[in-house]
């Protein structure tokens, strides 16, 4: 069904009406209280960390409020003072002596070491110098459309608005008749917010339940999940209006034991009877607290016996965390201590029998039930149109001719897969011409290192059936397999993986956090280059290997530290290799047929996956003749970053840039410290092992050297057509002209210089920003089913369509979509929140499948040159989604794609400063070598 027309979930002012104001009470930190608390946080502090730190943070005590005091609505994570600038907003006011009991927790809390008989002098001095009656309550009048606008014609909310809009309207929609579908009903309950994220939630409550009875016969279990609302105040370049987005989804909760993460925290909601705060109003919100684990125990955040919850009298209302850990479910009815509590089920908790997400018809009828709060105040906005500018993107690879469904004689069915068979044929020698050109004539040389021989066995047909290969083999196991055509040679050696593939901890327990874990990590990466180096003495020139490994959730929660991967990968860029993996068979799947499908895909796709990390690639054909240049280059720039809870615990910033140059035979990329553009792989290894962060360890130096390091590379292209793009969420922060606020029609800026016309940058240089629906920056949508045929007309059934997508307000903003992924079976029509009958009767209950939608992809044509027109770019840009050698369609445009994807080898490694991991290392190198008969 081609739609002419989709749906945002997006809303904006109505423009008939004078403003949008609400009568609130407000609390401020009075402004002499100011130096007093500054003192006290300052203390203990070296004169530099504190000229750094000038913020006072808020987050601890405004977090201790969201768990026990959550219609409290705190703008800030950190502190403001006098009266212009409120601490706390409510409907109500809170009592006074209550919010005093938070103020001196938070105090508290500002000390260094509160052990410290200086420190402990210095909090008591200043709780008498502060006068607690200051706190008072007022009552206020609220302008929720308060904002400037841009030099570039951007609407500015007040900073206040990203929490306070956002939750007003939430509790609009809490006085909504209940959600209803086919006779089943959701009733929502706000949910307190977090002053650090921004935004409003709601939440179905109770939980639903689904029952799943396991085929191995061990009982009924009840898996609760429930649904959420999410409204997030933004704005849009270069439009004075700003934006209400309404996401929704679907929030699973534990059943029995909690997982914990190692270093992260778990939300668990919470519904009192009663206040958890002695003399406190009972909550009309759910409250959110968290769970952490910490040093080999699980305790409440905060909970600690110098804790705030302990100062605020609210951790003996909490159900025991020892027990909560083990039966997560117990509470979650609000049976039991007048507290009803669910617990939230991250993806890294391992297994859930009910599926993320919710598909377009379920979500339009939920978020047009919301949006019915919003109104008349706020406004759908306008529905997205359908650019006609060109035709879709040419193919260079065939597709297959489908069979069809109902049965046909023997000999049309034998004859359409013949077909078929001669266009896989056809594809792999175009395959095969592009891999030969990116390697420039040399062989491809990979090596396999595989736990079973079926993993094996798949990517060597894989390898085959990409390149067609059959007719060519020379040479066929059982670890050497070689194959020759006139374009190249191919040798691939497979091999098992063995030890290199096991846990980095030789014992029961995984490496503890710190030098124990970087130890492991160069023990491993250690032997794995001298294995590969010793291995490639028989296989010169080897310059890819695929590994089987076992897949995150065996490596999930406690066990994180374990994972051998990234080692690996390291030890494998050290001896030159870049590197792709794969998970084993599932040996435990209900369905053994389905599990083997699952595999054989799994091997293809690594493959092909492996093969583009060679620089070889499909570039998508534009059809927009003329208006394109004809040797244009499409660069990207991207921040490569690790923080320093990543995978090797240490932190890392690289600016790289990505290049597809017109006649180059390679993807092409760069750092700063390169000379010269070099091959896609080679900057791969280069991101690998260690990185010195140097001076660019503030805000200020990532940002100067991000500057530098694009004047620089532009410099190298001046003269030559160059569309550049960004992706907004991951550069912005160090190139601030890039935010909504930065940008202005065709003017650029580097670092906080001034803008400069985009001309004398380059009289051929454009700029195009992409931005998605992380943190909801763009709506989630779905296409009306009623435009692409009448007959659905007052179903509120929703579709997925494809497209490049136009609004009537700027002729400077576009949208891309993409359709379903190929594996991505699931009806439009299937829901998890209620029960649904479709058309033909049949029900199209489905809690148990994961839903999907495609990413509202927002291009903002942020630079063009006299005569362009902004449109068929947006079209260029939506066409180099459509990549023949990819089977879906890429998140991001492919140059940016590519750029993404150089985060896999962002794995920063310091040398450890001792001799035993090399030598460890060569004894367990050494040991595989006489295992494989490699000596």
């Amino acid at each position: 069904m081609v739609y002419p027309e989709i749906r945002p979930a997006s809303y904006w002012p109505n423009p008939d009406h004078d403003g949008f104001k609400a009568q609130m009470h407000t609390l401020a930190l009075p402004a002499d209280w100011e130096l007093p608390i500054r003192n006290l946080y300052h203390h203990g502090m070296p004169p530099q960390q504190a000229e750094r730190r000038k913020r006072i943070p808020t987050k601890a005590i405004n977090q201790v409020m969201r768990a026990v005091a959550p219609d409290l609505v705190s703008v800030d994570h950190s502190a403001t003072f006098g009266n212009e600038q409120p601490w706390l907003y409510a409907a109500t006011p809170y009592p006074t002596p209550i919010i005093n009991l938070f103020a001196a927790a938070w105090l508290r809390g500002l000390q260094r070491d509160p052990e410290d008989p200086e420190s402990r002098r210095l909090l008591h001095k200043t709780f008498r110098l502060l006068e607690t009656g200051g706190l008072t309550w007022r009552e206020s009048t609220v302008d929720l459309l308060e904002s400037t606008v841009s030099d570039g014609g951007t609407a500015l909310p007040a900073n206040h608005l990203f929490r306070l809009l956002p939750d007003v309207l939430a509790a609009r929609i809490t006085h909504l008749d209940p959600y209803e579908h086919q006779g089943e009903r959701l009733s929502f309950q706000q949910v307190a917010g977090d002053a650090r994220a921004g935004g409003a939630e709601l939440m179905s409550w109770p939980p639903l339940t689904y029952e799943s009875t396991n085929k191995k016969g061990d009982g009924t279990k009840f898996w609760r999940y429930s649904a959420y609302i999410r409204l997030s105040l933004r704005s849009t370049p270069f439009s004075a209006m700003p934006r209400i987005h309404l996401s929704t989804g679907v929030r699973r909760f534990v059943r029995g034991q909690v997982w914990m993460p190692i270093e992260d925290g778990v939300s668990v909601y919470l519904l009192p009877d009663e206040s958890l705060v002695p003399e406190g109003p009972a909550p009309s919100r759910l409250s959110v607290a968290m769970i952490e684990w910490n040093r080999g125990t699980t305790n409440w955040r905060h909970g600690g016996p110098q804790g705030m919850l302990v100062g605020v009298s609210a951790l003996q209302q909490l159900p025991p965390v020892e027990r909560l850990v083990k039966e997560a479910d117990h509470w979650i009815d609000g049976q039991h201590d007048d507290i009803a509590v669910a617990v939230s089920h991250h993806t890294a908790m391992g297994h859930h029998a009910v599926g993320t997400g919710l598909m377009p018809s379920e979500r339009r009828r939920l978020t047009e039930w919301a949006e019915q709060s919003l109104l008349p105040d706020f406004l759908p906005v306008p529905n997205l149109r359908r650019s006609k500018v060109a035709p879709p993107a040419k193919k260079q690879l065939e597709s297959h001719q489908g069979v069809p469904k109902k049965e046909i004689p023997e000999d049309e069915l034998a004859a359409i897969l013949a077909e078929n068979k001669a266009r896989d044929d056809r594809n792999g020698i175009r395959r095969r011409q592009r891999l030969a050109d990116s390697l420039d004539g040399r062989p491809l040389i990979a090596i396999v290192l595989h736990q079973a021989d079926g993993t094996r066995d798949r990517i060597i047909k894989a390898a085959e059936d990409s390149l067609a290969l059959s007719p060519h083999r020379l040479e066929q196991g059982p670890t050497r397999w070689v194959w020759s055509t006139d374009e190249l040679n191919i040798e691939i050696y497979a091999l098992p993986v063995g030890a290199l593939g096991g846990p980095l901890s030789q014992s029961d327990k995984p490496p503890a956090r710190g030098r124990e874990h970087d130890r492991a990590i160069a023990t491993r990466r250690t032997a794995v280059a001298a294995f590969t180096n010793k291995l490639k003495e028989k296989a010169p020139g080897a310059k890819l290997a695929l590994v089987e490994l076992d897949g995150k959730e065996k490596f999930a929660n406690a066990n994180r530290r374990n994972d051998p991967k990234y080692a690996i990968r390291l030890g494998l860029a050290d001896a030159g290799l870049i590197s792709q993996f794969i998970r084993p068979l599932d040996h435990d799947a209900e369905d053994p047929e389905e599990a083997e499908r699952d595999a054989i895909f799994r091997a293809d796709a690594a493959w092909l996956d492996s093969l583009r990390q060679t620089g070889m690639r499909f570039i998508p054909l534009h059809t927009l003749g003329e208006a394109i240049p004809e040797q244009l280059n499409q660069l990207a720039f991207w921040l490569v970053k690790r923080r320093s809870d990543g995978p090797t615990n240490k932190a890392q910033f690289t600016p790289i840039a990505i290049l597809i140059r017109p006649g180059e035979k390679c993807i092409m990329g760069k750092t700063a410290d390169m000379v010269e553009w070099v091959p896609y792989p080679e900057l791969l290894l280069s991101l690998t092992g260690q990185i010195d962060q140097g001076d660019l360890k503030t805000e200020a130096q990532q940002s100067a050297a991000t500057a530098a390091f694009v004047k620089k590379t532009l410099s190298m292209l001046r003269g030559n057509p160059t569309l550049v793009l960004v992706r907004a969420q991951n550069i912005r922060m160090r190139w601030p002209w890039l935010t909504n606020k930065g940008l202005v029609q065709d003017r650029i800026g580097f670092d906080r210089g001034p803008l400069q016309r985009i001309s004398l940058a380059g009289k051929q240089l454009r700029v195009i920003r992409v931005a998605d629906g992380d943190r909801d920056e763009t709506s989630q949508w779905w296409a009306p089913a009623e435009l692409g045929n009448e007959k659905h007309g007052g179903k509120q059934r929703g579709g997925i369509a494809k497209g490049l997508w136009k609004p009537d307000a700027s002729d400077r903003i576009f949208y891309s979509t993409s359709d379903k992924a190929g594996t991505h079976l699931i009806s439009v029509e299937a829901a998890k929140l209620t029960r649904h009958v479709n058309e033909k009767g049949r029900s199209e209950f489905r809690p148990t499948k994961n839903a999907w939608n495609p990413d509202l992809l927002e291009l903002a044509i942020a630079c063009m040159q006299p005569k362009d027109d902004p449109e068929k770019w947006a079209m260029f840009v939506h066409q180099q989604r459509f990549c023949d050698d990819y089977r879906d369609v890429l998140g991001l445009p492919l140059v940016l794609h590519l750029a993404k994807l150089a985060d896999q080898y962002a794995l920063p490694q310091d040398d450890v400063e001792t001799a035993s991991p090399a030598e460890e290392a060569e004894k367990e190198s050494e040991q595989m070598m006489i295992e494989l008969n490699l000596e």
